[in-house]
């Protein structure tokens, strides 16, 4: 009976090819908006993940909190600190150093270029990997001598030395009032898609480069941050008590209250990023699929027309024999598949136009099955409940009147 019902369906739906896609247009539009926001949220949410984790989960910032007024000499990060940390907390610290950064000219004869220069240690490569193209990282003598070494940037090193392979070039820079003369001893290249680019801020008019985080510890190796990578191997609830502890002895250390202290996570970071583009693809998928109801409205105008129209095929139907239930169930059939099928294209819409933006802009996109099973099913569900009424009156048509139905 079933598939009895299909064939009178498509056999509906064939002999009214344009009313019957100018019906499903309503659903088509409504699953295919709701299938691109959907994906396209999900896409910029699985983006911000790589981007999260490309910059390290596990990275930590630590520091007496903002809203702490009595800001004390004491409150500052020293050398000897770290060094107690990293003693105490072991393998659990991957990673450490004063976050120090340094905003600057670099200066080669008469030619000025900007800078970023972020400090780091000699083991930074092993948390923040880069392809070094030329040269060498930093070490650790680089660092614990204090040498005016630079790694530069590839494309910065062009701009400023009008070569990449600048190593034993020099560059001179204003540190803290005292000019001094750095030597690239290694230029790097980072790999980034446009996402990457410009989320990570990536200016063609300032170059970057990695120094020693020792040469930018001023004043009198006092620093007001401290900036770590804990170990990525910690389950989630490890790196929470992880993360309690650090609280607690870095506050005991300072003599302040665990209140006190401003602990902030990457993972934070990302899970509020997250819960903000969930919300948004929500709410846009939301408005979006408001295009649904008007689309179950047309099919429940066109399925009242089809019930008026074949109301002698329905009176010829019912007089040999066939039950209420069955004129029912044929034209809620129709009414689901008229559905099902703009579902379908819409779908098909949807999500071409989300893949051919992906491959425009070299994006992975992603697009679930489980949306795509649920908008199908969603769209064949709209209708059978707006094919009801349409149904329900062909069902209890008087055959014999039906019969008389010009």
């Amino acid at each position: 009976m079933l598939i009895e019902n299909m064939q009178m369906a498509f056999h509906a739906i064939r002999a009214n090819k344009m009313r019957s896609f100018l019906t499903m247009l309503g659903i088509i539009i409504g699953i295919g908006s709701v299938i691109a926001i959907v994906s396209i949220g999900d896409t910029m949410r699985s983006l911000f993940a790589d981007l999260y984790a490309s910059v390290g989960l596990t990275q930590t910032y630590v520091s007496i909190g903002y809203w702490v007024d009595d800001v004390r000499e004491s409150d500052y990060f020293t050398m000897d600190d770290l060094t107690r940390i990293k003693e105490v907390f072991g393998d659990k610290i991957t990673y450490m150093d004063s976050s120090a950064y340094l905003n600057g000219d670099a200066r080669v004869g008469e030619k000025s270029m900007k800078f970023e220069f972020t400090g780091v240690d000699y083991n930074y490569q092993d948390v923040q990997p880069v392809k070094i193209l030329y040269g060498r990282y930093l070490n650790e003598g680089d660092t614990l001598g204090r040498r005016a070494s630079a790694v530069v940037e590839a494309e910065s090193a062009k701009r400023l030395f009008g070569t990449e392979n600048a190593v034993g070039r020099t560059f001179r820079t204003d540190v803290y009032g005292t000019m001094t003369e750095f030597t690239v001893v290694g230029v790097y290249e980072v790999e980034m898609n446009a996402f990457q680019k410009l989320m990570m801020g990536s200016s063609d008019d300032t170059g970057s480069a990695f120094i020693p985080w020792t040469l930018l510890t001023w004043p009198n190796d006092r620093f007001y941050q401290c900036h770590l990578f804990a170990d990525e191997s910690m389950t989630t609830a490890e790196l929470d008590r992880f993360y309690d502890d650090l609280t607690f002895y870095v506050a005991k250390l300072k003599n302040r209250t665990p209140e006190d202290m401003y602990v902030y996570t990457a993972t934070q970071e990302m899970n509020q990023m997250d819960s903000i583009m969930g919300g948004l693809s929500a709410a846009v998928g939301g408005i979006a699929a408001i295009s649904l109801l008007v689309g179950g409205i047309g099919i429940m105008n066109i399925m009242l027309v089809s019930v008026t129209e074949r109301t002698r095929e329905i009176g010829i139907r019912k007089a040999l024999g066939a039950t209420t239930r069955d004129v029912m169930v044929q034209f809620l059939t129709e009414s689901a598949i008229l559905s099902a099928c703009g579902g379908a294209i819409g779908i098909l819409l949807g999500a071409g136009v989300v893949f051919l933006g992906g491959t425009a802009l070299g994006l992975n996109v992603v697009v679930k099955p489980s949306v795509v099973v649920l908008a199908v099913s969603f769209s064949a569900m709209v209708g059978i409940f707006f094919g009801m009424y349409p149904a329900s009156k062909a069902a209890k048509a008087d055959p014999i009147e039906a019969l008389r139905y010009e």
